[in-house]
């Protein structure tokens, strides 16, 4: 029970005891008080998220959850790689939270982030087009044929780079993505024949294929996230952290696939 409904109950309680009474002696039963407690505050105004390209599922679901407990919050999610975003933050763009797909952009951003915490994982997986038409089985198979990457700036773009240099392989890519979206895109439109993406990226997708890589369990990508110094709704901000890191939102999280922190 709430505090205003226990309230109010008692209130009640003790309205009807004293009418009994005062039916008992005769006497009028005094009127209740009323509190002298504060109505309690709630969440109400704008919330801009920017968050990693490789979220926005996980993140479109968060938010639904967090305006349906917060419904006069209007949440507002922008996706992108996570570089560009922290370009965008450090140029003044107006945001209330930052969600990056790894540590390093993060850190970037310096004071202007309040207390960044971990929140998800994740890791790499080859996508191929559903009837892998150029027979990628492993990493090695990614220098024979036409392979896009992530731009090496961009968290999957580094993470690419660690997983290959780790298995001795080196891709001339054709194309190097700002974000992991734009690869996905591009293998799933059969633009190219693989990528290298998230694993969390792939679920639930029947338009592409996943080989998990030798070595992907070795390169983990740890996501951050935080309320910004210059939230211009610092409130709903610290309240939107606490709902990714509290019990339903890391269960979406890892529902999703999402790794623990």
């Amino acid at each position: 029970m709430n505090r205003t409904l226990r309230r109010t109950v008692t209130i009640a309680l003790a309205a009807a005891a004293l009418a009994l009474t005062g039916c008992a002696s005769g006497a009028e039963p005094p009127a209740p008080t009323a509190t002298d407690d504060a109505a309690e505050s709630s969440l109400s105004g704008e919330l801009t998220v920017y968050a990693a390209a490789s979220l926005s599922t996980a993140f479109d679901e968060i938010g639904d959850a967090f305006t349906e407990a917060n419904p006069d919050v209007e949440v507002s999610v922008v996706y992108d790689g996570s570089s560009t975003l922290v370009t965008q933050l450090l140029e003044g763009a107006p945001a209330d939270v930052f969600a990056s797909a790894d540590e390093a952009n993060m850190k970037k951003l310096e004071d202007a982030a309040v207390d960044p915490t971990l929140f998800a994982s994740n890791t790499l997986v080859i996508a191929v087009p559903a009837d892998n038409p150029g027979g990628v089985k492993t990493l090695d198979d990614l220098a024979d044929v036409t392979t896009v990457l992530c731009a090496p700036e961009v968290p999957c773009g580094a993470a690419s780079a660690t997983l290959l240099s780790n298995a001795g392989v080196t891709v001339d890519a054709a194309s190097l993505e700002q974000n992991v979206t734009a690869v996905l895109t591009k293998v799933a439109a059969s633009e190219a024949d693989a990528g290298l993406v998230y694993a969390t990226d792939v679920i639930g997708r029947d338009d592409v294929e996943l080989i998990v890589p030798d070595g992907a369990d070795e390169v983990v990508n740890h996501y951050p996230i935080a309320a910004l110094a210059e939230a211009p709704n610092s409130a709903a901000a610290e309240a939107f952290v606490a709902f990714v890191l509290s019990d339903e939102g890391q269960q979406i999280l890892a529902d999703l696939g999402f790794g623990a922190p």
